[in-house]
């Protein structure tokens, strides 16, 4: 079964093309020209990936990926005309997993869905499970769960598909200090061209997801490490 990809983009060019090249690669299309359409639209269908414009009327592109992230951990790839690098830095912080900045090749949009689809889904291997402290990671399933005290019952913390890749890295070699570089060929697809600093932004979810543990250590000038307390 082809998976499907929901474009929410106002520009009727720009969402045409999108589903051109998708269709063309083996995708189900799904479009949208306004945020809360898309948004409707993503409750209702079920995606399993939203590329998303961050200039939408009505409902920008932040307000309609806050809102995905409350509900669920569908990947997202967001569409901008900014090159602020803040602006960069407020999508990833909201949980989106690639950014392209228009104008950008139709391939390289396939290729970026591709990828970020390659990590959303089942592993192609045996299942593997990573446990570090009270962190249990299902890679097969990729389902985190934290055990925050002795005897208590875990909890599932939802992480989006690069959030789980660079937690399970580094909760699997506990003490390693991992440099931002390392961390995004980690989020393999990610290419933020030398944008190492969007791993911060995803750091900081996690520790925001992992609250009131805290696993992930800033090594000042390097990079990050997981410690299991």
């Amino acid at each position: 079964m082809s998976k499907t990809i929901l474009v929410i983009d106002d520009e009727p060019r720009i969402a045409e093309i999108c589903r051109d090249y998708l269709s063309a690669a083996g995708f189900s299309v799904l479009t949208a020209a306004d945020g809360p359409r898309g948004l409707a639209l993503a409750r209702k269908e079920k995606p399993d990936l939203v590329v998303l414009d961050l200039m939408l009327p009505e409902m920008d592109g932040l307000d309609v990926c806050r809102a995905l992230r409350r509900e669920s951990a569908v990947p997202v790839v967001m569409l901008t005309a900014r090159v602020e690098e803040s602006d960069k830095l407020v999508g990833l912080e909201l949980g989106a997993d690639d950014y392209l900045t228009k104008p950008f090749s139709p391939r390289e949009l396939v290729a970026r869905v591709r990828a970020v689809l390659r990590r959303a889904g089942p592993a192609e291997e045996a299942a593997e499970v990573v446990r570090a402290g009270g962190l249990t990671l299902d890679r097969a399933r990729y389902r985190a769960e934290l055990r925050s005290a002795e005897g208590a019952a875990p909890r599932e913390v939802i992480l989006t598909p690069t959030e789980f890749e660079i937690l399970a890295a580094l909760a699997a070699q506990p003490g390693r200090v991992f440099s931002r570089a390392q961390l995004l060929t980690v989020a393999r697809g990610v290419a933020f061209e030398s944008y190492e600093r969007a791993i911060d932004s995803h750091i900081r979810n996690l520790r925001r997801k992992l609250e009131p543990d805290e696993y992930l250590v800033t090594v000042h000038g390097v990079g990050y490490k997981f410690v299991e307390g």
